[in-house]
């Protein structure tokens, strides 16, 4: 693990302890069918064996749960350990959890389902994390990722590389007052997207201005906060996953700035 690495654990470790609860829209199984799109149906997690790589403070854990999953094993490295087996505490008889880095999972032939949301895009170098999905999921077991997209981010990258190199450097209470500032005209754009068709208005409408009002602004802080984030081209995000051994690999375009995909171990 590179310095890059593990100063982007140590951000997250410490946002999650800022940002504890998943509330709304945010921790519903209705975000989750949004996420996962036309790819995979709730109806196939019931009854599997599955892990979520990169659980945070275990918001993706719960929606698998309720989503009739047989066991789940909840893999997080931060120092969120203790608040993701905290806010899923109801679901712990079904869950094992495993406080290591996705490339550490080792539980070979042993899930049907992989699921790892708004990871991959802050590891610098994943192909490790991905193969060791992959020698732990069985034969005709499946993967899926969520990850930034390049494509309809544009306008918004213009500026974003820009900013990140100053909030990544700032402490955490002055990048939180700076978020709660940048909640104001983040709120007045979705308001005008929602009577003009400005750069990421699905977005804002399909997504953002679903949230409660402190998980925009932790929206805000989780883009400016990690230390490393990549934002995906079509055939890279592709790539990724048959460079990791899947096959037939499908995509779905995310409201027009992300990308989920699927891919199976043959």
């Amino acid at each position: 693990m590179d310095r890059i690495e593990e100063k982007t654990i140590r951000d997250f470790g410490e946002q999650w302890q800022e940002f504890q609860e998943n509330t709304g829209y945010y921790a519903s199984l209705d975000m989750f069918k949004d996420v996962v799109g036309p790819l995979i149906g709730i109806d196939e997690i019931r009854g599997r064996i599955v892990a979520d790589v990169g659980s945070g403070t275990g918001r993706i854990v719960n929606m698998l749960a309720e989503a009739g999953a047989e066991h789940i094993t909840a893999v997080e490295p931060s120092t969120s350990f203790s608040i993701l087996k905290e806010n899923t505490a109801r679901y712990n008889d079904k869950i094992t959890y495993l406080n290591i880095s996705g490339h550490e999972l080792s539980l070979d032939g042993h899930f049907d389902l992989i699921f790892s949301y708004g990871v991959i895009h802050h590891i610098k170098d994943p192909l490790p994390c991905l193969r060791a999905c992959y020698r732990s999921l069985k034969r005709g077991g499946r993967i899926v990722i969520w990850i930034y997209g390049l494509e309809g981010n544009e306008f918004y990258l213009s500026w974003y590389r820009t900013v990140c190199r100053i909030t990544r450097s700032m402490p955490h209470w002055a990048l939180m007052g700076l978020c709660r500032i940048l909640y104001v005209p983040a709120i007045g754009y979705g308001k005008l997207s929602q009577l003009f068709k400005l750069p990421m208005h699905e977005y804002f409408l399909k997504h953002y201005l679903q949230l409660d009002r402190m998980t925009q602004v932790a929206t805000l802080y989780d883009q400016l906060n990690p230390s490393y984030s990549k934002y995906y081209k079509r055939n890279e995000a592709l790539e990724l996953l048959e460079m990791s051994g899947f096959k037939d690999v499908k995509m779905y375009h995310r409201h027009g700035y992300s990308w989920t995909l699927i891919g199976v171990k043959p």
